[in-house]
């Protein structure tokens, strides 16, 4: 996927473990995890934003776009 995020440089950055950030933003360890590693299609806006508010960051500061052959647009059939 071209939309890479960085929760985990942003977690090192405040010095919070996964743990804590989890409890506060108020999803389980293991969602928290499938985000960090990547493997979601998607994020809600309401947790992207208590997650911004507790880490103190923008959205930017955790996503990130690489293109590559995934992003390139499907060519339309004749």
């Amino acid at each position: 996927m071209p939309i890479v995020l960085t929760l985990d440089v942003m977690l090192a950055r405040r010095k919070m473990r996964s743990r804590e950030l989890a409890e506060r933003v108020g999803i389980t360890e293991a969602n928290l995890s499938l985000l960090k590693s990547g493997k979601v299609r998607g994020v809600r806006f309401d947790t992207l934003s208590r997650i911004c508010a507790i880490l103190d960051c923008q959205p930017g500061d955790l996503l990130r776009y690489e293109a590559g052959p995934e992003s390139e647009e499907p060519e339309a059939s004749s």
